[in-house]
Formats: C-alpha cells, structure tokens, sequence
C-alpha cells in the first residue's frame, strides 16, 4: 500500500512530465490499435481472394490478365504504397495476371492507353485526374467500339476519389475502402455508366463521367486552398475575396441544346448459348428458299437545336452517374439527359428552387473570349466553345455487390 501511495504521490509532484506521458501514451495506443485494425482488414481480404484463387479453371481457359494503370503521385506521392500493400497481394492471390504500367508524367496515361492491348479487365489505381486521363485515352482510340467493352475497376488511391461513392460503400477507413474496391473487381459485378464527350474545335474530345463545371463557385473552389492559414474560416474568405474582385460574378453564355430522345436497348452482357446443329440446319434452309426482307432505311431527322441566352453565377453540365439514388445510375429510364444548372446561392450543392435544369441529348456552350476555366471531372481544363453529347452506357464498371443492392432497392 504504501509503494501505491509513493507512486501516485511521484504522479502529483511532477504532474506536468505525467500528463505528457499519459498524452504520448494514449496516441501510441491507438496508432498502435489502428495498424492492428488494418491488418486484420488486410488478412480477412486475403483470404477472401485466395478462395478465387483456389478455383479450377478448364483446360481451354486462360488466367485472367488485367493491365493495371497506377499514377504514383497520386495522394501526395503515397498511391504506390498503398497499392503494393493493399491491393497488388489481392489480386494476386486470386490468380490474376497483372501487368502493372506506372504513369511519370502528367497526361502520360492518355498516350499509354492508345498503345494498350486486348485484356480482360482494365483496372485504374489512382484519383479523378487519372480515371479522367484514362477515359480519355480509351475512347480517343480509332477501335474503341471494341475497348469500350472492357470492364472497368476503379482502386481509390487519389486525394479526390468522386466515383469510388457511386461504386462502393462509403468507409472512413483507407484500407477498408482500397480492399473492398479490390474485391469488387474479383467478384465480377459490373454497371453501366454514362460518359460526356466534350469536343471543341481546337483541341481532340475529352471525355467525363461526371460533368463540366464553369462559373464564380468553381473560381472561388479552385482559389480556397491559396487561404489555408485561415483554417475554417478559409472558404468564406476565398468567396469574400471573390467578390472585392469581381461584382457582379455573373458570367454570360450563349446556350443551344437537343431535346431528351429515347436511350437505346441495353446490350446483353452474356452471350447467348450457341443452338443445336439441327436448329442451325433448319434456320439456313429456311433463309434460303424464304430471305428476309429487308428494310428500307429510314432518313434521320434533322436536329432541332433550340438556343438560349443565359446569365449565371454557376453552370454545370452532369450527368447522374455520381448520384446512386437516381434510377438513370442502372439505365432504367426511358430518357437520358444533360443537366444545366444556375446557381444562385452559396452552396452550389444543394437543390433549391432558384436554380433551373434544361434537360438535353446534348449542348452547345458558346463562351465569350476570357472566359476563364472549366472544372471536366474536378481538373482544369481552358474554358472555350465547346459541345457536349451524352454517350450512354457507354463503359462498364465495376461495383460491390453492396452497392448494387441498395440501387436496385431504389428503383
């Protein structure tokens, strides 16, 4: 009893050096109690991709090859750890073929993919700049009818990670969103999503799953991080700023668009069992002594472009691929449609009624000279004359199975 007392008296007398230890202690515990945890993550994903890799295989099938397009800067230079720890022992142990091909530059990744070949599955590890890199390669190519078909995994290792939501169960855990990703691509299950192709007259077409953004919020959006030494209060003062520079922020734009027109029949994803000799036999004989008639094909309409003069603080062009709650994520709906938006408050986020949508096939933006800068899929881009068409269901990716469910309960 009285060494207790000798030590909580010890504790008394110099309590300043025992509330640091306490302090160094407690932060240890649970950086300590955090690698605990993401190692257990890491083990149970293991053993859940070794099950693949226990699967038999026919004699005429081949291994699965996957090429795996990896930005190492990504996420402040930390994307290749993070790969090589959490999700190349996955995919691996699952008896995939995996190519890995290191992006070194910024805009490399659009030349790699014109110089990618044939594989089964196209998996992207990094944030929104390089699946926009990405995307943009793939369908610039002169056979991307075929590429487009291949499926697409999406490994979240960037600082800005938009479509990883829309795919996956939202985790605070780094290491439980990157194996979840990972297993999600093993497992199979893809989605349709829709891409916009925005084409100028300068410059090749860039293509987005998510949209343009042009206007005051996304200036004011593109400017906060230069007020970091104000903490919290950094965003209010990047649009207080703002406004000293420029009032009024309204911006000025010639707008003409297509109206909504039927989206085509999804594609089937499984092809269809071969028939039988007999039924084959009989199919021939039958076109031969009855051919078909053929069709006469029928001229397409004209396009009727309806023109409008906007003045805004904020226009977007979206499509819904970042909102799974909407039935259009799964192609359910009988239309598609570009949303143009005007914003007029302060969170350019919400839905309010003081902002107006025209639903389009697709648009043509004619900007004045000066314009300033696009935000395509959060990157940068010179703002210009550009027109925007909505390719749907134009690439597959793949999602959890989780995730899929909850979509399929919203409809």
């Amino acid at each position: 009893m009285a060494r207790v007392v000798k030590v909580f008296r010890t504790l008394r007398n110099h309590w300043k050096k025992s509330t640091f230890a306490v302090c160094v202690l407690s932060y240890g515990g649970h950086w300590l109690y955090g690698k605990h945890c993401d190692n257990v993550l890491r083990r149970e994903a293991c053993i859940e991709a070794r099950a693949f890799g226990h699967e038999l295989i026919g004699p005429q099938e081949h291994l699965k090859k996957a090429i795996v397009i990896l930005n190492p800067a990504a996420c402040n230079g930390k994307a290749n750890r993070l790969f090589e720890k959490n999700a190349a022992p996955i995919l691996h142990l699952a008896g995939v073929e995996v190519k890995i091909v290191k992006t070194d530059y910024e805009g490399q990744a659009k030349k790699l993919m014109e110089l990618m070949d044939q594989t089964d599955m196209l998996i992207i590890a990094g944030g929104d700049g390089t699946l926009q890199e990405v995307i943009t390669g793939l369908l610039r190519r002169a056979d991307e009818e075929t590429f487009s078909k291949i499926p697409i995994g999406f490994i979240p290792l960037g600082s800005s990670n938009s479509l990883s939501q829309s795919l996956h169960l939202v985790s605070d855990n780094k290491v439980q969103h990157i194996t979840s990703a990972t297993l999600s691509i093993l497992k199979g299950e893809t989605v349709p999503l829709d891409v916009l192709q925005i084409k100028s007259e300068k410059e090749q077409p860039v293509f987005a799953l998510f949209g343009l953004r042009w206007g005051a919020f996304r200036d004011v959006a593109s400017s906060i991080s230069k007020y970091w030494y104000l903490g919290p209060l950094k965003t209010r003062a990047a649009h207080w700023f703002s406004s000293l520079k420029q009032w009024p922020q309204t911006h000025q734009a010639s707008l003409s668009y297509l109206a909504p027109v039927p989206r085509p029949p999804d594609l089937p994803t499984e092809i269809p069992p071969r028939p039988n000799l007999l039924y084959r036999i009989y199919r021939r004989l039958n076109n031969y002594w009855n051919p078909p008639i053929e069709e006469l094909a029928k001229e397409p309409e004209p396009e009727r472009w309806e023109s409008k003069d906007i003045s805004t603080l904020e226009l977007t062009v979206s499509t819904h691929n970042k909102n799974p709650n909407l039935s259009r994520f799964l192609g359910m709906n009988e239309y598609y449609f570009i949303s143009f938006r005007t914003k007029k408050v302060l969170n350019p986020m919400e839905n309010i009624e003081d902002a107006s949508q025209i639903e389009a096939s697709a648009a043509s933006l004619n900007l004045p000279e000066g314009a300033g800068f696009y935000d395509i899929d959060n990157e940068e881009y010179e703002a210009m004359s550009v027109e925007v068409r909505l390719l749907p269901r134009k690439l597959r990716f793949f999602c959890s199975a989780e995730r899929r469910e909850q979509l399929a309960q919203a409809q």
